[in-house]
């Protein structure tokens, strides 16, 4: 692999032009930013809608984030076994039919009278096919471009999902707010619909992955996904760093959505405006995830912007007054947010990918969202008991300092010490 300071820097949302010549890549693109804005629209629709439309508490909402979660606790290590032996359009084509189908269910629920324990079924059933779409197009990103080509190619898809939130978010809470909650439960359908439409049309780009005739089984597949990343000091710290973060990330967010609306008395507009403030953010982010490591070392970017966008977040639980004061302060503390989590988040995926030999990519991809994402139930748990016992503000600033623990990690492991080139894959 050539050293990083031979790789092109490219902006977020254009691809260079060695990536628009892979007609795979192309499609890839397209439908994964058009089924990043139904995900992120449903990630605030479905939540507003327990909030706004069913009255939902801090722990019922908690209940209600926990089942959206609990597939990234239950699945990714089989999911990641399976994706290793098929083709990934085939798993992400059926990811956003299923998404899509699930949601016109909730509607036609929503309109017969359809309480939260539907709406508990409907966030675990979208969650877990989210977390097949997400192992699939993370491998698939892999298959289809070339090695020195995956900064490049993770900061186009990453902006394309930073794309979604300027637009999704926004959208996401003024739907929920004006709409009736059928209408809002529905609105991110057409977008599955045309990620599932572009996704389909990835053919020869992307190889057949070779399948023995007696594969073994998917036990030890999950197996050796897990010995790989546990012996593997980078992703390794990967993995406990991302589940720090997610974890404490999951339990703030429980009461942020509750203080946003009951403390600060924000309508579910502000709210989606507020929270779309990560969007730019994002994109700003992914723009210099393409420069910064280059130029500074992967570890010093990865150690540092941890700990801007982490440390942010303390600004919240501090936040008084009226909406004139609060929102601008909210939109900056999520633009600052936005773009240093995205840094992160960029930054991150090219080291994991680039150390990950091909024919292990979709069960370490799966093995880290596991160590990552598979305790977000238990945090939004917390997180709603935490505000139901200690108050909103207070299980704000407990929680946002639990997501410091993260840039800890990064800094006290070999990840801090990595320098300007990507790390040799095994």
């Amino acid at each position: 692999m050539p050293p990083a300071s031979d790789v092109p820097a490219s902006r977020p949302l254009v691809p260079p032009p060695g990536l628009w010549r892979e007609t795979g890549f192309r499609r890839l693109w397209a439908g994964q930013t058009a089924s990043q804005f139904g995900e992120q629209a449903t990630l605030i629709v479905l939540p507003l809608i327990a909030v706004l439309a069913l009255n939902a508490d801090a722990g019922q909402l908690g209940v209600l984030r926990a089942a959206g979660q609990a597939p990234l606790l239950l699945l990714p290590l089989f999911v990641g076994a399976w994706v290793d032996g098929w083709r990934t359009r085939t798993v992400m084509v059926l990811a956003d039919l299923g998404r899509a189908m699930v949601l016109c269910g909730a509607a036609a629920g929503l309109l017969g009278g359809l309480g939260l324990p539907a709406l508990l079924v409907v966030a675990f059933a979208v969650g877990s096919l989210s977390v097949f779409f997400d192992v699939a197009y993370q491998a698939s990103l892999v298959r289809l471009v070339k090695r020195d080509q995956l900064v490049q190619g993770n900061s186009a898809l990453e902006g394309s999902r930073s794309a979604a939130q300027i637009g999704a978010l926004a959208l996401g809470g003024v739907l929920a707010t004006v709409l009736p909650a059928p209408i809002a439960a529905a609105s991110s359908v057409p977008f599955f619909v045309l990620s599932f439409l572009s996704i389909r049309r990835i053919r020869r780009d992307e190889p057949v992955p070779e399948r023995s005739p007696h594969p073994p089984p998917v036990w030890r597949q999950i197996h050796e996904g897990l010995r790989f990343v546990a012996g593997h000091a980078l992703l390794r710290t990967v993995g406990l760093a991302s589940a720090a973060f997610q974890f404490s990330f999951a339990a703030m967010m429980t009461g942020y959505l509750l203080f946003l609306t009951r403390e600060l008395h924000l309508a579910g507009t502000a709210v989606g405006l507020a929270l779309a403030a990560t969007g730019p953010g994002a994109l700003l982010g992914s723009l210099l995830a393409a420069r910064l490591p280059i130029r500074f070392g992967y570890g010093a970017v990865l150690v540092s912007a941890a700990a801007i966008g982490d440390g942010v977040m303390l600004c919240v639980p501090a936040l008084h007054g009226p909406a004139a004061v609060t929102i601008p302060a909210l939109v900056a503390v999520n633009f600052v947010f936005g773009t240093f989590g995205q840094l992160v988040n960029v930054t991150i995926m090219a080291v994991r990918q680039a150390s990950t030999p091909g024919g292990m990519q979709g069960r370490v991809a799966a093995t880290i969202t596991f160590a990552g994402m598979g305790l977000t139930p238990l945090g939004s748990l917390l997180g709603g008991f935490l505000g139901l016992e200690w108050g909103l503000r207070t299980a704000l600033v407990v929680t946002a300092a639990g997501m410091m623990l993260s840039p800890a990690l990064m800094a006290l492991s070999p990840l801090a010490r990595l320098g300007r080139a990507l790390p040799a894959g095994t």
